[in-house]
């Protein structure tokens, strides 16, 4: 029974004596070793709004951080520690796009987990709050829900992605229903893209609260609908991004979710890609949505909208808006230009907005606060 005693009392001490070992080591040792160096925080945004770029690149030979805001292009230096740093700025308030570039390869900003959603992912996202607060900015008000779904799309026969925004209140106001905006990205980005970088949710938050904006449903699709783009390029693709939204999607959601189904109560707005979808297939469905808008639209040839066109007075009988918005610097420029001539030539009524800026998103999220209080009134 001793030797037992003893035997237990032994083995219970080799095993505290290699359970402790580890931890006897590791406080031994000097500090740091034995472990891969510090991450790198970046970006860091200081009091005044200059931010600090960092990127630890050991083998790089060139290092440059290139941002959207003004001025945005400038080379950082590498320290003793193999990082690479560069204070710019002050930097206005705004959600930016940056990327840096590494000899000359555009990459995503590693120690910062805000990228904006794409095809192919290579910027990150750098979001100052104004003071005070900008419409894009989180604020104290009310808040939606934004809801990912994953569905079968019948008519391409493959899964495919939507988001849904629903406004302040939808969850308890079970006997309300609601007016839709399908709302579309660019060329290059997803359906998640609205809402990570363009912070629709926040936008149509705040008008909400302030009572510029009715309540809507916003539904947010992908917008690469044909495989690769397609062999019939971007008619191919708005085609079938067509038939996704009118045979699938336009129905998934006046299954599930609280909205109204007339025509009156339905809208689609896009930018770009997603502007000339909207713009397309809104104009060849009157019968679906009466208020179509385009910020900075890949805009339709005359062919592609001719029953419109064609038809003034049942044109203007059935929109209620036509909204149509481009920065004076914005390479799409002429493209909507000519849109706008061809419409005041067929007297369809509409509205023109050019505006400062170019092809980016601080243009769009403008247009997006611009546009929503005009629906549904």
């Amino acid at each position: 029974m001793r030797f037992h005693r003893l035997l237990s009392l032994l083995l219970l001490a080799m095993a505290i004596i290699a359970w402790a070992a580890p931890l006897l080591r590791a406080a031994r040792a000097p500090a740091g070793a034995g472990r891969g160096p510090a991450p790198v925080r970046s970006p860091q945004v200081l009091a005044d709004h200059r931010v600090t770029f960092q990127l630890r690149a050991p083998k790089a030979g060139e290092v440059v951080v290139a941002g959207q805001w003004p001025n945005g292009r400038a080379p950082m230096q590498k320290d003793a520690n193999d990082v690479w740093t560069v204070t710019v700025g002050p930097i206005p308030p705004g959600v930016w796009e940056y990327s840096f570039q590494v000899d000359g390869l555009q990459m995503i900003d590693p120690g910062n987990p805000a990228i904006k959603p794409m095809r192919e992912p290579r910027t990150s996202i750098l979001h100052i709050p104004g003071q005070p607060p900008l419409l894009h900015d989180f604020q104290d008000v009310p808040h939606g829900v934004v809801r990912q779904h994953t569905y079968r799309s019948q008519s391409l026969g493959r899964l495919r992605e939507l988001a849904v925004y629903t406004p302040p209140g939808y969850d308890r106001q079970t006997d309300t229903r609601y007016p839709t905006l399908y709302l579309q990205h660019g060329s290059g980005d997803n359906q998640a893209t609205w809402v990570t970088h363009g912070k629709a949710h926040w936008i149509l938050d705040n008008l909400i609260a302030q009572g510029r904006a009715r309540p809507m449903v916003v539904v947010m699709m992908d917008g690469h609908a044909a495989i690769g783009g397609g062999s019939g390029g971007r008619q191919e693709n708005t085609t079938a991004f067509g038939r996704d939204l009118l045979e699938d999607v336009l129905p998934f959601v006046e299954a599930n979710y609280r909205v109204k189904a007339d025509v009156g109560s339905r809208a689609i707005a896009g930018l770009s890609m997603g502007g000339g979808q909207s713009l397309t297939i809104g104009l060849n469905h009157l019968d679906r949505f009466a208020w179509v808008a385009g910020f900075s639209a890949s805009a339709p040839a005359r062919e592609a909208i001719a029953d419109c066109l064609n038809d003034p007075a049942g044109t203007n009988e059935k929109l209620k808006l036509l909204w149509i918005g481009v920065g004076k610097d914005d390479f799409l420029l002429q493209r909507n230009q000519e849109l706008i001539a061809t419409l005041k030539e067929r007297n369809i009524r509409h509205e023109w907005r050019l505006t400062e800026g170019n092809h980016s998103w601080p243009v769009w999220r403008v247009y997006l606060a611009e546009l929503a209080p005009k629906l549904f009134q």
